[in-house]
């Protein structure tokens, strides 16, 4: 069985999930995991699946046939990953500004901490009306970190910004 990551963006319809999701199961594929969103009237989509290696090309020449989508696919790394590390969500809340991304993920780095997964908006602070950026983060921390670690770094790029962690 071949692993695959699918990623997909075109102009958001009604039916778009349901449609690709047929493709998939016609053409023999399992689908495992994925992320969908609606941005901007666009769909933008991360699906896992897997297919036997026999129906691999039926099932890519099927995807790539989509109208109006561009797709790639690419076989997905099914190396096992050392499950001893910990990985903790946080929930960073603060005023938002460009760059405030790059200065998370440059923190997060700099500790040798990898962000696996990130949902991240900006929103209008209610009673004020400025604008908030709030992001819950994926964080694997490397052996033997402690978490308060990244907090402590994190809340020191500004007083603003507030690091909490999401209980699983």
């Amino acid at each position: 069985m071949k692993q695959l990551v699918i990623t997909i963006l075109g102009q958001d319809r009604p039916g778009l999930v349901e449609n690709i999701s047929s493709v998939i199961l016609q053409n023999n594929g399992n689908w495992l995991s994925s992320n969908l969103s609606h941005l901007l009237g666009h769909f933008a989509g991360i699906i896992q699946i897997e297919v036997a290696e026999e129906h691999f090309q039926s099932l890519q020449n099927a995807l790539n046939a989509l109208p109006k989508l561009d797709v790639r696919i690419e076989t997905g790394n099914t190396e096992i990953e050392p499950s001893a590390k910990e990985q903790i969500n946080f929930v960073i809340t603060g005023n938002d500004r460009p760059g405030i991304v790059q200065e998370l993920a440059s923190v997060i780095r700099h500790k040798g901490a990898n962000i696996t997964h990130l949902n991240s908006r900006q929103q209008s602070a209610p009673n004020w009306g400025v604008p908030i950026f709030s992001a819950v983060a994926t964080v694997t921390l490397p052996t033997g970190m402690n978490k308060e670690e990244v907090i402590d770094a994190l809340e020191s790029i500004t007083s603003d910004l507030i690091v909490d962690i999401e209980e699983a």
